[in-house]
């Protein structure tokens, strides 16, 4: 294998003489007689027209550039490894890449250890993270573009999906303090809410499209979690949040829970599942993936 007139084989050598301090024990550890070693080198710095090594001394030293371009052989030996076993992986039917779509409400911490599991088991293999506004893992794995989704499907489990349970978050309501909704003193009605701006998580490509758990008659819309968390403590409105994102905000003081009367969200919180189409299951990979998921996390 070559780069250009530049080999592996002499970075090979190179790396090797650099790691077993001399040429000869390099051409034991290659199992070559002394002189290819010798001659590799030779080789190696007449096309980079470098000295790679002081040969003045009784064993050779390396130089100030040699020490620079061993580092940068090992960088390009490791590359080309990464890269052998990407393509091995892939004639044994490994995924040339994992995508996975995520909803933006599904708490991280959960998939942490599964996803360590993953690394290990593939640490070859690209992994790409895909986090849209809410609906966008489902659009995802319809057009393709994700094999595998964490998200919510509300109201129902469509027809083309075939999903599976994981995990359940409280969705809770929430404003800021000095928000009008904090000092009712009383569950808030429908008339209450509808006075009062609702941020809402929408899908960046369909913002018009279906939305659940609408009581406002104000709507602003968001992709992002973050920016609307950033509104949602300025007052600028209220919100369903994840409980684990505002617990502590709560606790602080920085955020007010509202109760709502006959509040449709379900109190045992709304269900996160594993999902990927019907007419397309995931390649090995998003298999042992989404088996992983399940053994940790199903009910």
């Amino acid at each position: 294998m070559a780069l250009g007139t530049l080999s592996l084989d002499h970075l090979r050598v190179l790396v090797t003489i650099a790691d077993m301090g001399s040429f000869s024990a390099a051409a034991r550890k290659l199992r070559r007689v002394q002189s290819a070693v010798s001659q590799a080198v030779a080789t190696l710095e007449e096309m980079q027209g470098v000295r790679l090594f002081d040969r003045s001394g009784h064993r050779p030293q390396l130089t100030d550039i040699g020490q620079v371009l061993v580092q940068q052989a090992r960088l390009v030996l490791a590359s080309a490894a990464r890269f052998e076993a990407v393509a091995a992986s892939n004639r044994a039917g490994l995924e040339a890449e994992l995508a996975l779509a995520i909803d933006p409400l599904v708490p991280t911490a959960p998939l942490i250890d599964s996803l360590h599991a993953l690394r290990s088991s593939y640490p070859d293999l690209p992994v790409s993270f895909r986090t849209e506004g809410l609906g966008g893992a489902l659009r995802r794995l319809r057009n393709d573009s994700a094999a595998l989704a964490i998200c919510l499907l509300l109201p129902a489990v469509p027809e083309d999906v075939v999903a599976y349970p994981l995990l359940r978050i409280e969705m809770i309501p929430v404003v800021a303090p000095e928000h009008p909704l904090a000092s009712l003193g009383r569950p808030a009605t429908r008339s209450d809410l509808e006075s009062h701006t609702q941020l809402v998580l929408s899908d960046p490509v369909d913002p018009g499209g279906a939305s659940y758990g609408l009581s406002s008659a104000k709507l602003w819309r968001f992709v992002d979690l973050g920016r609307r968390s950033d509104f949602l403590l300025a007052g600028l409105g209220w919100c369903r949040m994840p409980g684990h994102l505002v617990s502590d905000p709560i606790a602080a003081g920085h955020l007010a829970r509202i109760e709502i009367e006959n509040d449709p969200t379900p109190r045992d919180g709304v269900t996160i599942y594993a999902a990927h189409r019907r007419d397309h299951a995931p390649g090995v990979a998003g298999r042992w993936l989404l088996d992983e998921l399940k053994r940790r996390l199903c009910p």
